[in-house]
């Protein structure tokens, strides 16, 4: 899909820049809804008839480390085992799609916001949810071993 969307950004006479995923620290983002309208040729044409000339594509292909460094997290001993073993499955399942893009990110300035097509494979959302699961769970291990701050024994 990447080199599709590239070759239909030259063919519209539109500048690609190969850019990295942006960030919004300074700059309000207005992130274009890819659940009802996940035709990349839409959010192109917005920018084309806003006078856009430039657009900033980056394309993230899926790297098995984003699985080891999860299962590393996995061996927390705090993990209850059962949560551990349905994650380990199903992260090692998610191996397969190694090479893979798993995102596209589109987008252009037009002051003062950017405008941003974000579309992610189903796949890799799961994975993000999975990702997520791990870092309450151990987080939640992690407060129930603390002590409530304030509190101290006068023993």
């Amino acid at each position: 899909m990447r080199t599709e969307i590239q070759a239909y950004l030259e063919s519209r006479g539109l500048a690609v820049f190969h850019g990295f995923p942006r960030t919004f620290d300074d700059v309000a983002a207005v992130y274009w809804n890819t659940a009802d309208h996940a035709d990349y040729r839409e959010f192109l044409a917005a920018a084309e008839a806003a006078g856009v000339k430039l657009v900033t594509l980056y394309a993230n292909e899926f790297n098995e480390a984003l699985i080891d460094d999860a299962l590393d997290r996995l061996d927390d001993p705090a993990m209850p085992r059962e949560d551990r073993r349905a994650l380990e499955k199903r992260l090692r399942e998610l191996r397969a799609y190694a090479g893979f893009t798993c995102q596209i990110e589109l987008s252009f300035d037009l002051a003062p916001r950017v405008y941003v097509f974000d579309l992610r494979t189903e796949w890799f959302e799961e994975l993000s949810d999975l990702l997520d699961s791990i870092d309450d769970a151990l987080e939640e291990n992690k407060s129930a071993e603390e002590p409530p701050s304030g509190y101290f024994s006068q023993n």
